[in-house]
């Protein structure tokens, strides 16, 4: 989808349109964190966690206008520069997955490792594309282990999309069977003969993981989202109130699709 400058903006219509299907869906609040810059403090923890080296420049020269088309649809936008757009959105989810004017957190996302913020269906991942709704249950089912062993099953396991490696020999079932017992990396017994848990490979398992302790802590720092991200709103700062017109209007012009426009059916006041 090219604008008439030739440049890439297919991305930017599929923030756009995710969006106002949301609207259409009933959402009444919303927040969009972006990954402002790629590079985060978990880079500087380890050398080979994502970057923004190899992402296509077409779609990197697309980041900023995303940002622009959320502020124009009249959506709060919390742009990650130290930290990443997954630890906004877990700081959201844990800022106000108790306020009682919250009936349900929504985070519109089929990353693994947001499904750590996951609490029973008060907190639940929302995989918009495949129409399928993750509460702390769908957690277990998917994963074999509750949401707060996520960030250990992906120690273990590894991350490709955020470049850490995992524990050699370790693979999801014998990460679920393990932590499904122990919890947490700290809790699983460096000697497998000393495990109330039966895997197969578990003389290899325990030797890799004795081998590989200290990084294997160091992959869950990497995976574990941060709730203390400073986001200024409060809840009803993310009521939405209508798009901004006169914005919506110039980045459909510059994106070269009108629908949006027609699609939105309330709009803010002149500010």
């Amino acid at each position: 989808m090219l604008d008439a400058s030739g440049a890439e903006r297919a991305a930017v219509a599929g923030v756009v349109r995710s969006l106002v299907g949301m609207l259409e869906g009933g959402a009444t609040h919303l927040g969009v964190a972006t990954d402002h810059v790629i590079e985060s403090f978990r880079n500087d923890l380890f050398a080979g966690y994502k970057s923004s080296e190899g992402v296509p420049h077409d779609l990197l020269a697309q980041f900023s206008l995303a940002e622009r088309a959320a502020h124009a649809l009249g959506i709060v936008v919390w742009p990650m520069v130290e930290f990443e757009a997954d630890d906004a959105i877990a700081a959201a989810a844990v800022r106000w997955r108790n306020d009682p004017g919250v009936e349900q957190v929504v985070l519109c996302t089929p990353d693994k490792d947001m499904a750590q913020c996951v609490r029973g269906s008060r907190v639940v991942c929302l995989d918009r594309l495949r129409r399928r709704v993750l509460d702390e249950a769908g957690v277990i089912g998917k994963f074999g282990v509750p949401p707060e062993s996520i960030p250990d099953w992906l120690a273990l396991v590894g991350d490709a999309a955020d470049g850490y490696p995992g524990v050699p020999r370790w693979g999801s079932k014998s990460a679920s069977a393990v932590l499904a017992v122990y919890g947490h990396l700290e809790s699983i017994p460096d000697r497998d003969a000393e495990w109330r848990v039966s895997v197969r490979g578990a003389p290899a398992l325990a030797a890799s993981l004795r081998e590989h302790r200290e990084e294997v802590y160091l992959y869950r720092g990497l995976a574990t989202l941060r709730a203390d991200v400073p986001l200024a709103e409060e809840l009803d700062d993310l009521r939405w109130q209508g798009a901004r017109r006169p914005e919506l209007t110039e980045l459909c012009r510059d994106i070269e699709d009108a629908d949006f426009v027609e699609r939105v059916t309330l709009w803010r006041k002149a500010e």
